[in-house]
């Protein structure tokens, strides 16, 4: 395989062993293991983890549910319902088993007077993150949307549906499992009123930190799948469980200042970041090549600038030297999600493309 531009290199084996390490921890604690494909989007990857039990799958977006309609018949979309959408919906709701997320009276009356077919309804709780979702406290606010979702005979109501996505902001793993026992309180109070309700809780540092799951059902974790430089700062993984890196042509050296120039920028990345201790801001972080793959990340040769297609790297001088215009340069992402979203492919290491939405 003979690369030529900026392409992103899948893993696959550091892939499925994300995939089954996170099936197996579901399976030890008794959960549903309701995986998040907006982080890869794939059919072929999706079809990995029905080897591993998974029957029921979760989407950000009713485009993401009705491509992934194709293969699974159990979708969640986890994000507040667009009524605008409700042709979409309705086709949906009439081929497979569909969830819908709401938070307010107005959304709930309005699917229970246009929706053709019955769906699942989940109330989104915010548990801490502060961007959608209703208090758990709000006790009579709940008690109105469950009655009039009740109310309505192709409304059925499931339970409760939250995402700590708060603990993005961690920096150890003290502060994940802190945050993690915070939505445990909160949901505790919602079982104790609501024994029959499931308790949906997803996000990837919590699953892959935390190890109480008292009262909860299901999770529901997505960027697991890849892992990249946040979850690796946060403490949700190591470096080696990192199945994505950016493979980026050479374009231009500057050894004066200790830089080189690479085909690859914030349309290939995205433009999140990382605040790094030593370097500070970086946009990713440049690993060693070996055979078809990668190892170790070199130490202080990092992504350091973004411009659409550009991207600086900065090399220590004893780096510099071993590269010359037209080699690549294997950069881990920072955020694995975006990355894939920008680059629309996967390449595997034996040389297979895989499609995604």
């Amino acid at each position: 395989m003979t690369l030529t531009q900026p392409t992103l290199l899948l893993d696959e084996e550091r892939c499925r062993k994300n995939i089954k390490k996170m099936a197996d921890k579901a399976r030890k604690h008794g959960l549903v293991f309701r995986p998040h494909f907006k982080t890869h989007q794939s059919l072929e990857i999706g079809r990995w983890f029905k080897e591993y039990g998974v029957e029921k799958i979760t989407v950000s977006s009713v485009a993401m549910a009705d491509y992934f309609s194709e293969e699974w018949d159990d979708i969640t979309i986890a994000f507040p319902t667009n009524i605008l959408e409700m042709e979409a919906i309705n086709r949906l709701a009439q081929a497979i088993t569909l969830n819908l997320l709401v938070e307010s009276i107005e959304v709930v009356r309005y699917l229970g007077k246009h929706l053709k077919a019955k769906v699942g309804v989940f109330i989104k709780i915010d548990v801490g993150y502060q961007r959608t979702g209703i208090a758990p406290d709000a006790k009579d606010k709940i008690d109105s949307i469950i009655s009039l979702i009740t109310s309505f005979p192709k409304l059925d109501f499931k339970g409760f549906l939250g995402h700590a996505g708060h603990t993005y902001h961690c920096r150890d793993v003290d502060a994940v499992k802190e945050i993690h026992r915070q939505s445990l309180q909160h949901i505790h109070l919602l079982k104790a009123k609501y024994p029959q309700a499931v308790i949906s809780l997803g996000d990837t540092p919590s699953c892959s930190l935390a190890d109480e799951y008292e009262g909860v059902d299901e999770i529901r974790p997505g960027n697991f799948v890849f892992y990249d430089l946040v979850q690796h700062q946060i403490g949700s993984n190591t470096l080696e469980e990192i199945s994505l890196a950016l493979a980026c042509p050479i374009v231009a050296l500057h050894p004066e200042r200790n830089e080189v120039i690479v085909y690859g920028g914030g349309v290939h990345f995205s433009k999140d970041r990382l605040e790094d201790e030593v370097h500070g801001t970086l946009f990713g972080r440049v690993v060693e090549q070996h055979g078809k793959g990668w190892g170790k990340a070199i130490p202080n040769v990092y992504v350091s600038k973004l411009s659409q297609e550009h991207g600086t790297i900065v090399l220590p001088e004893i780096e510099i030297q071993k590269y010359q215009i037209g080699d690549l340069l294997l950069v881990l992402p920072v955020h694995a999600c975006m990355t894939a979203h920008a680059m629309h492919a996967y390449h595997t290491l034996d040389g297979q493309i895989i499609s995604r939405l």
